[in-house]
């Protein structure tokens, strides 16, 4: 069996008022989402749920997303979030307010039999 990734794709969300990280986080992975269909597992038959599905989002207050909230983003496969530092705040000086945007990479991956998917 090989670790093969399917699909990397990217996806920005941000929050313009509220300065909730988790909002821009969880917007970020579904404009990632929307990039993307998998109809492989379909055309191949194969359960989606035996696939791994990382996702990685920065903002710059990393400890403020609710990890749990983002994974349930992902409608198949085994989540993994993980939080970094990136993104970017953009303020507001005249109204005291932040805006808050998020970036997010999420990665799809398959154990697939060595033999499985040969060209010849």
């Amino acid at each position: 069996m090989s670790r093969k990734r399917l699909i990397l794709e990217l996806g920005t969300g941000n929050d313009l008022y509220g300065e909730n990280y988790t909002k821009a986080s969880i917007r970020a992975v579904q404009d990632a989402l929307h990039h993307s269909s998998l109809t492989l597992f379909k055309s191949l038959d194969i359960d989606p749920s035996s696939m791994t599905v990382e996702v990685t989002v920065g903002v710059q207050r990393p400890e403020d997303v609710d990890t749990k909230l983002v994974s349930e983003q992902i409608p198949y496969g085994r989540v993994q979030v993980t939080v970094v530092l990136g993104g970017m705040n953009v303020p507001a000086p005249d109204n005291q307010t932040t805006t808050v945007v998020a970036t997010a990479a999420v990665a799809a991956f398959l154990e697939l039999p060595e033999e499985r998917f040969v060209l010849k």
